[in-house]
C-alpha cells in the first residue's frame, strides 16, 4: 500500500504536466522530424542510404544505452538525497545545450552531428527519469491515469504547435528573414532548445518533491554515492520480490521497444520508401494533433476499464498498424498510418506510466522509475538496431519494420499476466 501524502494542488499538476509541453518539442521537431531528414540530406549526404539508416539507429541506441546504464543508480541517489529536481535540471541543461550545438555543425560533419544528437537525447531521456517519478508527488493514485494522460496530451499539443512553426520556417524561410531552408532547420534546433528551457520553468517554481527522503538532511556527496549504490541493489532485490512490478517491467521492456522504434525511425522509413519530405512532415503533424485528444481520452479509458486493459487495447492496435505499415505504397497510406499511430501512441505511454506508478512504493518512486526508464531505453537500444541491421541484411526496410511485430505480441502476453494490487 502506497504511503499517503498531503493532497497535491491543481497548480502542481498543471506545472508538472507542462514539462511534457516543454520537452515534447525536442522529440517531435528534432528527434523524430528534422534531425533524421537533415542528417540524411546535409550532414551525411555523401553516405549510402542504408549506412545513413544504420548511423541513425546507432545514435539512438548509444543515447538509450547510456541512460539505461545510469538510470537505476541516479534514481536511487535522487530518492536518497531528495534531489529529483536538481538531477533533472542537470539533464535538461545538457539536452538544451546539445540541441543548441546542432545549430553550428557544418555540412558533411556527420560524426559531430551524431555526437551532439546523442548528448541531446541523453539529456532528454535522463531528465525523464526524474520527471516521471514526480508523478507520485503531484497526484494521488486515483488520479494517476488522468494526470499522466494530461501530460502526454499537452506534450503532443505543444510539440505539434512548435513543429508547425518550424515547418513554416523550413518551407518559407523568406517569411522569417532567413536565407534558405537549411538556415531555417538550424534555427528550428535553436528555437526548440529555447522552448524546452523556457516552458520548464513552471515545474521548477511550483512542483515540490514530497516522496523520498527530501525531508532528511542531505548526505555528503561521497556518502550519497555509496548509499545510492546500496539503494540500487536493494531496489533490484525488491523488484525481484514484487511479482507485479517485475512482470510489468519485463512486459514493458518488450512492447515499448516497438513503440519507441516506430517513433524514432518512422521518418527515415518513409524516406526509404521514396515519400516526399513535405508528406512526411504532414504525417507527423497529423500524429501530433490527433494524439493530443487521444492521449487524454485514454486517461479516461484507463479509469473506465483499467490501465492494463487500456494498454492492451493500444498494443492490439499497434500490431495492426505495423502490418499495415509494411504494405504502404502511397502517401495516403502513410497519412492513414500517422492517424492510427496518433490514436494510440500517447495512450500507451501515459497508461504505462500511471500503471507502474500504482504498482510501486511512492516513497521510492525515483529509484523504481530508474528501472522503468532503464528497461524502456534498453528496449530502444535493440529496436532501432534491429530495423537498421535487418534492413541492411535483407535490402528491405519493410522486412526490418515487420521484425518489431513480435515485440508487441510478447509484451502483450506478459502484460496480461501482471497481477494488479487489490483495492480496499
Amino acid at each position: 500500500m502506497a504511503t499517503s501524502y498531503p493532497t497535491p494542488t491543481v497548480k502542481e499538476r498543471w506545472a508538472w504536466a507542462f514539462y511534457d509541453w516543454a520537452n515534447s518539442a525536442f522529440i517531435t521537431t528534432v528527434m523524430v522530424a528534422f534531425f533524421p531528414i537533415f542528417f540524411r540530406n546535409y550532414w551525411a549526404s555523401e553516405l549510402p542510404s542504408e549506412e545513413v539508416t544504420l548511423h541513425l539507429g546507432t545514435a539512438n541506441a548509444l543515447a538509450s544505452l547510456s541512460v539505461m546504464l545510469l538510470a537505476p543508480f541516479l534514481g536511487a541517489i535522487a530518492d536518497r538525497g531528495g534531489i529529483k529536481k536538481p538531477l533533472m535540471a542537470v539533464f535538461v541543461v545538457l539536452g538544451v545545450c546539445a540541441t543548441l550545438l546542432l545549430t553550428v555543425i557544418g555540412q558533411n560533419q556527420w560524426q559531430w552531428a551524431m555526437f551532439a544528437f546523442v548528448l541531446a537525447v541523453v539529456g532528454f531521456l535522463g531528465a525523464n527519469i526524474f520527471y516521471d517519478s514526480l508523478l507520485v508527488d503531484v497526484a494521488e493514485e486515483k488520479d494517476f491515469n488522468r494526470v499522466s494522460a494530461l501530460g502526454y496530451g499537452l506534450g503532443y499539443l505543444g510539440g505539434g504547435l512548435l513543429f508547425s512553426l518550424c515547418v513554416l520556417m523550413s518551407l518559407h524561410p523568406e517569411w522569417f528573414g532567413l536565407a534558405d531552408s537549411s538556415s531555417a532547420v538550424r534555427w528550428s534546433f535553436g528555437v526548440t532548445a529555447v522552448w524546452w528551457a523556457g516552458f520548464s520553468i513552471p515545474l521548477w517554481l511550483l512542483v515540490h518533491q514530497k516522496s523520498g527522503n527530501s525531508a532528511l538532511p542531505r548526505p555528503a556527496l561521497g556518502r550519497l554515492l555509496v548509499e545510492g549504490w546500496q539503494d540500487f541493489m536493494d531496489t533490484f532485490r525488491h523488484i525481484r520480490q514484487l511479482k507485479s512490478v517485475g512482470l510489468f517491467l519485463l512486459a514493458y521492456w518488450f512492447y515499448i521497444d516497438g513503440v519507441d522504434t516506430i517513433i524514432v525511425m518512422s521518418v527515415d522509413y518513409g524516406q526509404t520508401l521514396g515519400l516526399p519530405e513535405t508528406s512526411l512532415i504532414t504525417a507527423l503533424l497529423i500524429t501530433q494533433f490527433i494524439a493530443f485528444p487521444a492521449a487524454i481520452l485514454f486517461g479516461f479509458l484507463g479509469n473506465k476499464i483499467g490501465a492494463k486493459r487500456g494498454i492492451l487495447v493500444g498494443l492490439a492496435a499497434y500490431m495492426v498498424i505495423t502490418l499495415g505499415a509494411s504494405q504502404i505504397v502511397s502517401v495516403n497510406g502513410f497519412y492513414a498510418l500517422a492517424l492510427c499511430v496518433g490514436l494510440v501512441q500517447g495512450g500507451v505511454q501515459a497508461l504505462s506510466r500511471s500503471l507502474y506508478a500504482s504498482l510501486i512504493p511512492a516513497e521510492q518512486a525515483a529509484k523504481f522509475f530508474g528501472f522503468y526508464n532503464m528497461l524502456g531505453k534498453f528496449a530502444a537500444v535493440l529496436g532501432p538496431l534491429l530495423v537498421g541491421w535487418f534492413g541492411v541484411l535483407t535490402g528491405s526496410s519493410r522486412l526490418g519494420l515487420l521484425a518489431v511485430l513480435i515485440l508487441f505480441i510478447i509484451g502483450g502476453i506478459l502484460l496480461w499476466r501482471v497481477p494488479l494490487p487489490k483495492r480496499s
